[in-house]
C-alpha cells in the first residue's frame, strides 16, 4: 500500500519550531501493527492517522512505541493538513477519538481545538521522583499525568532530569510529568513535559498536557484567557481558554515535508 505523509510543525510560527508530527490520511485502516511500525519508522513524538467516518474523521495517535488516548499537537497538525492541503471546506472538523469527539475550528490564522479539561488534584509528594527530576516543587498534583508546580520560570529551564530513573519511577503510574511555573513578558505560565514511559524523554510542545495546566493556572491566576509557552529547546506558544469542563487550545502550524510512503 501507499499513502501520503505530511510532516508538520505544530504550535509553531515557523519551521523548526513547535512540535513535529507526522500525519497520514487514510481511505481504509491498515492493521494496528502496521501503524505502529510506521510511527516507529518516523521516530517522531507522534504520528497521526485519520480516515473518514460519519460527518468527520476517526483520528488515532501513535508514539514510536504505543498508541495513546490523546495528543494535542498531532490533532492540530491533522486539522492543518485537512484545511491547507486536502480541501476541507467546512469551518470546523470533527474527529472521533479514544477521548471522545474533538472539534477543531479556524479562528483567523489560528486553529482552535476544543478538548476535555482534566483539572488536577493534590498528590502526595513522590520524593524519589523529585530526586530524579533534580528539584523539589512547591506542589504535586495528578490527573492521568503528574504535575509539579514551581515558583519561577528559571527553575523549569534549569531542570535536567535523570531520564532512565524518571522513566522507571513513572512506569507504574503509566504517566508523564508536567513541570510548570508562572511566566513573564505576556506569558501567563510556562511548562515542560517529560514522558520517558512513552518513549519520549522530553516532548517539545504538548497540547494534551495543557488540559491539566490550563484549569490549574486559570484558578490560580483568576483568569480564563491564558497565554502559555512550553519552554523546550524548540519551544511553542498556545493561546488557551478555560471553559469549565473543556479547554480551548489555539496554535499555528508550519509545513516541513510532504512525502509518499509504502507499506
Amino acid at each position: 500500500m501507499k499513502a501520503q505523509l505530511y510532516q508538520v510543525d505544530a504550535f509553531a510560527d515557523r519551521v523548526f519550531e513547535g512540535n513535529p508530527a507526522a500525519v497520514v490520511p487514510l481511505a481504509a485502516w491498515p492493521d494496528d501493527a502496521v501503524m505502529q511500525a510506521i510511527a516507529a519508522e518516523n521516530n517522531l513524538a507522534e504520528t497521526a492517522f485519520f480516515a473518514p467516518e460519519g460527518e468527520g474523521y476517526r483520528l488515532r495517535w501513535f508514539t514510536p512505541t504505543v498508541e495513546v488516548d490523546l495528543c494535542g499537537h498531532a490533532t492540530l497538525a491533522s486539522a492543518h493538513v485537512l484545511f491547507a492541503h486536502l480541501g476541507h471546506a467546512k469551518p470546523d472538523i470533527r474527529f472521533e477519538t479514544r477521548s471522545g469527539t474533538l472539534v477543531v475550528k479556524r479562528e483567523g490564522d489560528l486553529l482552535a481545538m476544543d478538548f476535555p479539561a482534566a483539572a488536577p488534584k493534590p498528590y502526595p509528594a513522590p520524593d524519589a521522583i523529585a530526586d530524579a527530576l533534580g528539584a523539589k516543587p512547591l506542589v504535586w498534583l495528578k490527573t492521568s499525568n503528574l504535575m509539579a508546580v514551581f515558583g519561577a520560570e528559571a527553575e523549569i529551564t534549569a531542570l535536567a532530569p535523570d531520564f532512565p530513573t524518571l522513566g522507571r519511577l513513572l512506569a507504574p503510574l503509566n504517566a508523564g510529568l508536567i513541570v510548570t511555573a508562572p511566566g513573564s513578558g505576556g506569558v501567563d505560565f510556562v511548562s515542560r513535559f517529560f514522558a520517558p514511559v512513552h518513549g519520549i524523554d522530553e516532548d517539545p510542545v504538548t497540547g494534551s498536557a495543557h488540559c491539566t495546566s490550563v484549569p490549574y493556572w486559570a484558578k490560580k491566576l483568576g483568569k480564563n484567557e491564558l497565554v502559555a509557552r512550553q519552554i523546550s529547546k524548540r519551544g511553542g506558544t498556545l493561546w488557551c481558554s478555560n471553559a469549565g469542563e473543556r479547554v480551548v487550545l489555539r496554535g499555528r502550524c508550519a509545513d516541513y515535508m510532504k512525502a509518499e510512503i509504502s507499506f
